[in-house]
């Protein structure tokens, strides 16, 4: 049963999501690097809540260091963006500038993080040295490495879109263009709408029908039936995406995508629930008023986004 405190944040929950959501839908469609400071700045929140779980764990990770290299995380999925329009400027300019690829900028950030993080340490004396330095490094990797392929996502469209396999054309003009940015768009609008619904379905479907526990230990009021109907929900949320603004892919695609958001996008709802539960909190934060912290509104999509990013990279545009 739903319980009152659930009814009484229920006004603030709607008054949230009314701003919230038209919020995140235009910054979407706006793609760049308005929806790069969007990621970033959840993901940087999302990070620091992380970080709140492992110290109420008694580790004591070292957030700055963590946040610096969250930020650089990030930026690797936007690098291509800005490499083409640095080199652009520094052509202009008569000057020769080497730069990284994608692939070995976010290799590098990974590498000097590894080894910041362990010569930090050497010389902190807070804590457990192998604590500290693994929940630092496991937030880096758990929030803004998979949160940042979010933006991977949408950074594909245009860039790395193979246009010779939707259009036929040799380079894309300015109609082909504008069309592949709005598939972007709609593409992680689709993902975010498929994540809303699933929960909703998942939620209602469990208050009506739900008889048989999902997972009692981690999250005791989850049933199958709800997850089932959370399933249901995202395939049949992908599919009408498909319909209405993703022309460029298959039902198959939309149907394995919107499947995708019904195990995985659990998955992760779970995953967050066993970390607060472990932390001995019900939220990770009260930032969002009736919804709790970043991470809570985000888990689902956090630990969604690079399987999505992989299959789409690889398999639907390959």
């Amino acid at each position: 049963m739903t319980s009152e405190s659930e009814y009484a944040t229920l006004p603030q929950r709607i008054a949230v999501a009314a701003v919230a959501i038209p919020a995140i839908v235009w910054v979407t469609l706006q793609g760049g690097y308005y929806f790069f400071a969007f990621v970033t700045a959840a993901s940087t929140l999302a990070l620091l809540e992380f970080y709140g779980l492992a110290a109420a764990k008694g580790a004591s990770p070292q957030r700055m260091t963590g946040l610096v290299f969250g930020f650089l995380v990030n930026l690797a999925f936007i690098y291509e963006r800005v490499q083409i329009e640095v080199y652009e400027f520094m052509l202009e300019a008569g000057l020769r500038l080497g730069m990284f690829s994608l692939h070995q900028f976010i290799l590098f950030v990974l590498l000097v993080f590894l080894l910041v993080v362990a010569l930090v340490e050497l010389f902190r004396s807070a804590g457990s040295p192998i604590m500290n330095a693994g929940t630092t490094v496991a937030g880096v990797l758990l929030v803004p490495l998979f949160f940042g392929t979010l933006i991977g996502i949408r950074e594909l469209f245009p860039y790395g879109f193979p246009a010779h396999k939707f259009f036929d054309v040799g380079l894309p003009g300015d109609v082909e263009l504008a069309r592949i940015q709005t598939w972007g768009g709609w593409t992680v609008v689709t993902v975010f709408a498929s994540i809303w619904m699933c929960d909703t379905a998942a939620y209602f479907g469990g208050l009506s029908f739900g008889k048989h526990k999902l997972f009692t230990r981690v999250s005791p009021k989850k049933t199958w039936e709800g997850a089932a109907f959370g399933f249901l929900a995202a395939v049949g949320t992908f599919l009408l995406g498909k319909t209405l603004a993703l022309d460029y892919l298959s039902l198959t695609h939309a149907a394995v995508l919107g499947a995708f958001v019904g195990v995985f996008g659990q998955i992760g709802d779970l995953v967050e629930s066993r970390f607060k539960r472990d932390a001995g909190v019900k939220d990770a934060s009260s930032i969002l008023p009736g919804h709790g912290g970043v991470y809570d509104r985000f888990d689902s999509l956090v630990f969604l986004s690079p399987i999505l990013y992989l299959y789409i990279d690889f398999v639907v545009l390959s």
